[in-house]
């Protein structure tokens, strides 16, 4: 029971006390360990936990969601495996070593220098895209064809990247030139190329099985090699919006159409309930409910 683990308060964060192991960095979601004896710095293998904790509009909310750490690592892991002519950071066979008090939760993966960009790419027009695009008709600096609705799908998939903020402040969208600023031209295009074939490859995956990927962040870093590789959690629904797809061709309204398996219900709530001041109000017991069992029905869905 979670209740008997043992746990260390780093900052603002508890996480949990592995045998071998040494809590490194805590984010909103993930806990990172490096093996006894070792630091972040020359670790040969790293141990990512996805804890339960669930986040919105760059905080991290309480209470947790019962199960989403499993739950995310589970739907990473099939992503990963269907999408295998793309690099990842797992190491092969790394998850006969995971220790068990995180088994079903944990990634053991190999250090990467991380690019600071998350790579965003949008097939359907909502959240921050559509309300920059009813100020600009753009988003991100790319122009958009005029009287789209909030759900519409997109001509074709845009890449609008955004800079990773440090834990604390808010992650800002940035237009393809700035992002070249930061990274270089060659990395910047090849992330965009990547970017958009895995999510039109996956997006097509999950058509098949009665889904819509609206949209989706993905992680990139740089093995030792160079070589560009797929990092973090891939398409989960912390980092991807998921619509049904027969609702959605059924021409509802938008919040009909757009009904998600994501936290959305969670951003909802909250944008409902607080003004963005202080520290966000504590998730009613309803919504963590629902949010769970929208999270376990996207799995047996997609995954089935």
């Amino acid at each position: 029971m979670p209740g008997t683990r043992p746990l260390v308060k780093i900052g603002s964060v508890t996480a949990q006390v592995l045998p071998g192991w040494t809590h490194a960095y805590s984010g909103k979601v993930r806990d990172l360990y490096v093996p006894e004896g070792t630091t972040d710095a020359d670790a040969p293998e790293l141990l990512v936990v996805a804890s339960d904790r669930v986040s919105a509009f760059d905080f991290v909310l309480a209470p947790g969601i019962p199960g989403k750490g499993e739950l995310l690592t589970t739907l990473s892991n099939w992503w990963f495996s269907q999408l295998a002519d793309v690099p990842n950071h797992l190491v092969p066979g790394g998850g006969a070593r995971i220790p068990s008090e995180v088994a079903g939760r944990a990634m053991l993966v190999k250090p990467l220098e991380m690019f600071p960009i998350e790579c965003v790419v949008r097939g359907f027009i909502t959240g921050s895209g559509w309300a920059e695009y009813q100020e600009s008709q753009s988003v991100t600096g790319i122009p958009l064809p005029a009287g789209l609705r909030n759900g519409d799908r997109l001509p074709a998939p845009i890449f609008t990247p955004a800079w990773k903020a440090p834990q604390g402040e808010h992650d800002e969208n940035i237009t393809f030139d700035r992002m070249v600023e930061l990274v270089g031209e060659p990395a910047a295009v090849a992330l965009r190329e990547l970017s958009l074939k895995i999510y039109t490859d996956a997006a097509a995956k999950a058509e098949t099985q009665g889904l819509i990927v609206a949209d989706t962040k993905f992680e990139f870093g740089s093995d030792t090699d160079g070589v560009i590789t797929l990092a973090d959690e891939v398409l989960t629904p912390d980092s991807s919006r998921y619509w049904d797809l027969a609702t959605w061709n059924a021409g509802a309204t938008p919040d009909e159409r757009m009904a998600s398996f994501d936290k959305q219900i969670v951003r909802d709530w909250l944008a409902a309930n607080w003004d963005r001041q202080g520290t966000p109000p504590e998730l009613p017991p309803v919504i963590v409910a629902q949010t769970a069992a929208r999270y376990a029905e996207l799995i047996e869905r997609l995954a089935a």
